[in-house]
C-alpha cells in the first residue's frame, strides 16, 4: 500500500509541475496477425492489477475530477436534476406471481430497498434492505424472483458493479432474510422449483478478466449450503452459450452453439430434475415467444418484421402462421395471456399494442402518444385491464389501464401511486421522428428533440447518440439531466443506425460482421445530416454512446474528427484486436467477426478506434467514461484509448478519463447520490464544451 501511495504521489507531482497529462509507460509489443505487424505501446494496461496502472488511473481521476469541480460551479445542474426527479412520476410496480413489487430509494446515500404490496392500494411493505445486510453503499438490487406461492423471494445483488452477482433470500411470512447465500452467479436468473429452491447459472472463473466460463446450471435447495448444490446441466463441451427461463410450469433450457440450438425443459412441479428434449441441434433460426401444452409459439427469422407462428413439438406438425408480419411495423414484444396474445409494435414515430385471440383474430389496438414508448406492467384477468406505463424523452411515467374487452383507456393512480403534472407543458418540447439518407441511399430513422420554436441556424448545442449493435431495439427514456440540457436550448438526436434491430432483422445483419462499417457510416451520416439541416455545426456537436455505442463514438471521432466538438464514449470497446480474449468477448464474434479469420481481421482493423489513432491529428475534446469493475467490456479499452490519444504532441484538445469506482458496465447506480453525480458530471462536460 505504501508503494502505491508513493507511486501515485510521484505521478501527481510530475503532473502538477509539467501541466501535462500523467506520465505513462510506453512499452512497444509487436504481434503479427495474418502477416500484418501490429505495435501496441499500452498492452501492459490489460493487467488491471499492475500497480503502475493503478497509479496512472488515480492520477487520471485526479486530473478529471479537478476539471469537473471547476466547471460544475458554472451550472446549477445537481440541484435541477434533483428538482426534476422530485417532480417526476414513478412507473407502476411490477407484478410477479401474487404480489406487486417496487424498489424505492429511501436515503440518497444508500441503495434502493425492495417493497411489496398484496394489492395496488396497499401501503408498500419492506422486504429487503441491502444496507442492513451488507453495510455498503455500493451493494444494490439487480433483480428479484418470488417463489411459486410467494413463500420466499430470491434477491439478486451486485456488490461492486461487476456482472458476477450473488443471491440472498427473504422469508415472506416473517420478512426476515434466510441464511442462504449463493455466490458467483453470472448472466443468470433464478427459476423456482415450487417453494423449495432455485435454478441458477454459476460462473467458475477465478480470474475475473479471463474468458467467460458460465457453462453450468445448478439447483440450490433452501436451507442447504451452496457447496451442496446439485449440478443440473453442464454445457462446457458444447463451447456455446446456455440460458434458461420459466414458461408456465416448465423451465426452458436453451443451448446455442454456432448455428445449432437445442431446447430442453424441466417440469417445475415435479420433485426431480429430469430434462426433457424439445428440439435438439435444430438449425432453424427463430425467436422463441411461448411454450405451452407441447406447442411452441415463435417468430421465424425468414420474416424480417416479426410474425407469430406455432408448431406442435410432439406431433412435429408443420408450422402455421397465427399472426402475420406487418411490413414496416416491427414486432418488439409479445405477452401470452389466458385468452389473448398481446403484441407490441413500433413503426416510424409510433408505438402501439395490438391484441389477438388464439385463433389469430384481431381484437383491438391501443396507440401510444407520438414520441412515447410504453412498458406493459401486468394484466388483471378479472377486469381484463392491461396496466401500462407510457414515457418519452421529456415526459416521465404516465400510468394507464387499457381494457381489452371495451377498449376504454383510463389513467391509473391511487394514494400511493400519486399523479403529478408534467414538469413542462406537453407542447413545450417538439419531437420529430424522421429519416435521413445514408451514403448508400438507405432511409435511416432519427429522433430529434428540442424546445418548440427554436431557430435552426446551425448554432444549437446538439448531442447525437446511437447504439447500433446486436439487433437491439432502443426507444426513448426519461432522463432529468437530458431534460435540463433541452430546456437550456440543447438539441438531442438519436439515430437508429444499422446493426440495431429497429427496422427488422435485416437492419441488424446489414450492420454486423463484414458489414459492420455500415453502422459507423450511418452514424457519421447522421452527424452530417444534422449539420446540413442547420440543427447544429461541428463546433456545437457532441456525440455519445455506451458499450457498442461507445465503439460507434470511437470510430466516428477517429474517422471524421472535424465533425465533432466533443466525444463522450462510455464503457466502449476500442481495441478490437483484443476484445475476444477477455470475459464475455468470445460471444461477440458473430457481431464483429473473428480475427482468426483473415477477412474478418482486415475488416476489423479498418475501424478499430485504438488502432486508427493517427499521430498527426488533433482529435475532438474527449471525455472517456468507464467503470473500474466492468468485467463485460474491460476498462483497459478506455485506458488504452486515453493513453494513446493523450500522448501525441499534436493533440491540443483535452482528453479526460473518468474511472468510476465500485462501478461496472451499467454505470454507478448503486445509490441516488451516485446516480445524480454521474449525470451532473456528464451534462456539465457537455455544456462546458458546447456553450464555449
Amino acid at each position: 500500500m505504501r508503494n502505491y501511495v508513493i507511486l501515485l504521489f510521484l505521478v501527481l507531482f510530475q503532473f502538477s509541475f509539467s501541466q501535462d497529462y500523467p506520465v505513462v509507460q510506453s512499452v512497444p509489443v509487436t504481434t503479427e496477425i495474418h502477416k500484418t505487424k501490429i505495435v501496441d505501446n499500452y498492452s501492459w494496461m490489460e493487467n488491471n492489477n499492475n500497480p503502475d496502472l493503478q497509479s496512472w488511473v488515480g492520477a487520471q481521476n485526479f486530473l478529471t475530477n479537478t476539471f469537473l469541480e471547476g466547471i460544475k460551479k458554472n451550472y446549477p445542474l445537481e440541484r435541477k436534476i434533483k428538482e426534476y426527479d422530485a417532480l417526476s412520476t414513478n412507473s407502476l410496480p411490477n407484478k410477479k406471481g401474487k404480489y406487486f413489487y417496487s424498489v424505492y430509494r429511501r436515503d440518497k446515500d444508500k441503495p434502493g430497498v425492495l417493497y411489496y404490496r398484496k394489492e395496488l392500494r396497499d401501503v408498500p411493505v419492506e422486504i429487503f434492505n441491502p444496507f442492513k445486510i451488507y453495510k455498503s453503499e455500493t451493494s444494490f438490487i439487480t433483480n428479484y424472483y418470488p417463489s411459486a406461492n410467494a413463500k420466499y423471494i430470491a434477491i439478486e445483488m451486485s456488490l461492486n458493479g461487476s456482472d458476477k452477482r450473488e443471491i440472498r433470500f427473504t422469508d415472506m411470512s416473517s420478512l426476515n432474510p434466510t441464511a442462504d447465500v449463493i455466490k458467483d452467479i453470472k448472466f443468470s436468473r433464478a427459476v423456482w422449483k415450487k417453494d423449495k429452491g432455485i435454478y441458477y447459472k454459476k460462473n467458475s472463473n477465478k480470474n475475473t478478466t479471463a474468458k467467460d466460463s458460465t457453462y453450468q446450471i445448478y439447483y440450490h435447495e433452501l436451507g442447504k449450503a451452496q457447496d451442496e448444490d446439485k449440478l443440473i446441466y453442464d454445457s462446457k463441451d458444447a463451447n456455446g452459450f446456455v440460458s434458461f427461463f420459466q414458461q408456465e410450469n416448465q423451465m426452458i433450457i436453451v443451448e446455442k452453439n454456432e448455428n445449432l440450438t437445442s431446447y430442453k425443459a424441466i417440469n417445475l412441479l415435479s420433485d426431480d430434475h429430469v430434462i426433457t428434449d424439445l428440439l435438439i441441434n435444430d438449425s432453424t433460426d427463430f425467436q422463441f415467444h411461448f411454450y405451452k401444452n407441447d406447442t411452441l409459439f415463435y417468430s421465424s427469422k425468414d420474416y424480417d418484421w416479426g410474425e407469430v407462428r406455432y408448431r406442435n413439438l410432439t406431433t412435429n406438425s408443420e408450422p402455421k402462421v397465427l399472426i402475420p408480419q406487418i411490413y414496416n411495423h416491427l414486432l418488439v414484444g409479445t405477452l401470452f395471456l389466458e385468452h389473448y396474445i398481446v403484441c407490441a409494435y413500433r413503426t416510424l414515430g409510433k408505438n402501439y399494442i395490438s391484441v389477438y385471440d388464439y385463433d389469430g383474430k384481431f381484437i383491438r389496438k391501443f396507440d401510444a402518444p407520438y414520441g412515447c414508448d410504453f412498458s406493459i406492467k401486468f394484466y388483471n384477468p378479472e377486469t381484463e385491464d392491461l396496466f401500462v406505463s407510457f414515457y418519452s424523452y421529456v415526459v416521465s411515467f404516465q400510468n394507464f389501464k387499457l381494457n381489452i374487452r371495451t377498449g376504454d383507456i383510463n389513467p391509473y393512480y391511487n394514494e400511493y401511486i400519486i399523479p403529478k403534472p408534467t414538469i413542462f407543458p406537453l407542447d413545450y418540447f417538439e419531437t420529430k421522428i424522421i429519416t435521413y439518407k445514408s451514403r448508400d441511399n438507405k432511409d435511416v430513422p432519427i429522433t430529434i428533440v428540442h424546445k418548440k420554436g427554436m431557430v435552426m441556424d446551425g448554432n444549437n448545442p446538439t448531442l447525437l447518440s446511437a447504439y447500433g449493435g446486436y439487433g437491439k431495439v432502443d426507444g426513448p427514456y426519461f432522463n432529468s439531466g437530458l431534460l435540463w440540457f433541452l430546456e437550456k436550448g440543447g438539441v438531442y438526436a438519436y439515430a437508429e443506425i444499422r446493426g440495431g434491430g429497429e427496422k427488422g432483422l435485416k437492419w441488424h445483419t446489414e450492420g454486423k460482421g463484414l458489414k459492420k462499417n455500415n453502422t459507423f457510416n450511418d452514424f457519421i451520416d447522421a452527424a452530417e445530416f444534422l449539420i446540413r439541416q442547420k440543427y447544429t455545426s461541428p463546433n456545437k456537436l457532441a456525440i455519445t454512446g455506451g458499450s457498442n455505442g461507445g465503439l460507434v463514438v470511437g470510430v466516428a471521432m477517429t474517422q471524421r474528427p472535424e465533425l465533432f466538438k466533443l466525444a463522450i464514449p462510455v464503457v466502449g470497446v476500442f481495441d478490437m484486436i483484443k476484445f475476444k480474449d477477455y470475459t464475455a468477448g468470445k460471444y461477440w464474434t458473430d457481431e464483429y467477426g473473428n480475427i482468426d479469420n483473415e477477412e474478418d481481421f482486415k475488416n476489423i482493423l479498418t475501424y478499430s478506434p485504438y488502432h486508427n489513432i493517427k499521430d498527426n491529428v488533433n482529435y475532438p475534446a474527449t471525455y472517456i467514461i468507464t467503470g473500474e469493475n466492468d468485467d463485460r467490456v474491460l476498462p483497459f479499452h478506455s485506458y488504452k484509448l486515453a493513453a494513446k490519444l493523450q500522448n501525441r504532441e499534436v493533440q491540443k484538445n483535452p482528453i479526460y478519463l473518468k474511472v468510476q469506482s465500485e462501478s461496472g458496465h451499467n454505470g454507478k447506480v448503486s445509490n441516488y447520490q451516485a446516480y445524480v453525480d454521474q449525470k451532473t458530471d456528464f451534462y456539465s462536460v457537455l455544456m462546458h464544451f458546447l456553450m464555449e
